[in-house]
């Protein structure tokens, strides 16, 4: 990402989720004006925050038939083999999963990995640990979405609360076409976002790697 790039990532309007937070500080600050000059500062700081975590840029997916894209911005903090979640009826074959964490200098809106129709969406409750830990997959509250690809076969993307994020906020529904990029929600405050692809694809990404959401190609679908 070049640094003119960049400039106008941190600069994107917010999502509309974060929009009543950015109201919040405001009228925070505005009451300052009645309270103190610490009140002022104070919303000011939460408002500036606010837009910068809620910010929303714009992405260009690549142009690369059978790319999977990342479903977010962070790093990634696993590349292993795991059951998908159980309430989205995969099975109970391991499948190749990528695991990224998002930190609070992270986008947090969330972006579908490739084209497809969403089959299933299964939220469940969950603990709030600490998101970049493996644990995090199985224990936290999540929100889990099956996808079917054109030729039939499926992947999964898995949105898990955090230690601090504790609202997962999804835009789309079952039996909704979508396409590889597009925004289907955002997880407020710091957390993960899983990756579970088709039997048989292998992940092109390592531990540690940054990816941008909707743009970095973690794998590429080979022929069913």
């Amino acid at each position: 990402m070049t640094p003119i790039e960049s400039f106008r990532s941190v600069l994107a309007p917010p999502h509309p989720v974060g929009r009543p937070f950015v109201l919040g500080g405001v009228v925070v600050a505005l009451l300052g004006f009645l309270v103190g000059a610490w009140l002022i500062w104070l919303g000011v700081l939460f408002t500036l925050f606010c837009l910068y975590f809620f910010r929303d840029p714009d992405r260009v997916p690549p142009r690369r038939v059978g790319a999977v894209v990342a479903p977010a911005d962070g790093r990634v903090v696993s590349v292993t083999q795991a059951v998908p979640p159980a309430e989205l009826g995969l099975g109970d074959q391991p499948r190749w999963r990528v695991a990224i964490f998002l930190s609070v200098l992270d986008v947090h809106v969330n972006r579908m990995p490739a084209s497809g129709t969403v089959t299933r969406i299964a939220y469940r409750a969950g603990k709030f640990v600490n998101a970049s830990m493996d644990k995090a997959s199985e224990h936290n509250e999540r929100n889990a979405l099956a996808l079917r690809l054109p030729d039939g076969r499926q992947m999964a993307v898995v949105q898990i609360a955090g230690l601090i994020a504790r609202r997962i906020v999804c835009s789309v529904r079952e039996g909704q076409a979508v396409l590889g990029g597009s925004r289907f929600g955002i997880i407020r405050f710091g957390s993960r976002t899983d990756l579970y692809l088709p039997e048989g694809v292998r992940p092109l990404v390592e531990e540690g790697q940054l990816t941008i959401g909707g743009e970095t190609v973690l794998a590429e679908l080979s022929a069913p």
